[in-house]
């Protein structure tokens, strides 16, 4: 989106799932475009990119 970006680090994941099992509405693993970070809020989405164990995805505020 113009106000996020998250990106995916496919070297680091452990594939542990946490992200499209606790967040179905942004983490889509079955698309091409796996993630759409426009399925949820700002702060939901960090919060759920922090949760990835491996550091496989990375958030980024745009606007700062």
């Amino acid at each position: 989106t113009e106000e996020v970006t998250v990106e995916w680090k496919p070297e680091l994941c452990q594939h542990s799932t946490r992200c499209w099992k606790q967040l179905p509405q942004v983490f889509k693993p079955t698309q091409k475009k796996w993630i759409e970070p426009e399925g949820a809020d700002k702060e939901r989405l960090e919060e759920q990119v922090k949760r990835c164990p491996s550091g496989a995805l990375v958030f980024i505020d745009n606007k700062k």
